[in-house]
């Protein structure tokens, strides 16, 4: 599914304009991203909840040639699924 399937559906089930659900959409995700900027966590009952984690300096290995390189000091965005998402999924996907 895309982001247009998405805002299909929506519209569809709803009886919003598409041009109405993209805009909630759009808006929806920038809020999510700066508030990840800011390093603040979002919490979105029964869907799931993101979050910013560091991540230290290291050094790696490239897999293609093996050459070491170095991974600088990092933010990177995590998202945790909530309980009702997981078991939604899981019991979904027994029954295919």
């Amino acid at each position: 599914m895309i982001k247009q399937d998405m805002i299909d559906n929506i519209a569809n089930s709803t009886g919003l304009t598409k041009v109405e659900v993209e805009a909630v959409i759009n808006e929806s995700f920038i809020e999510i991203i700066n508030s990840l900027s800011k390093n603040e966590n979002i919490e979105l009952r029964g869907f799931g909840s993101f979050s910013v984690k560091h991540r230290m300096p290291k050094k790696a290995r490239n897999p293609r040639t093996g050459d070491p390189i170095f991974l600088p000091e990092r933010y990177v965005p995590v998202f945790k699924p909530s309980k009702l998402m997981k078991d939604t999924v899981n019991k979904k996907l027994i029954e295919y």
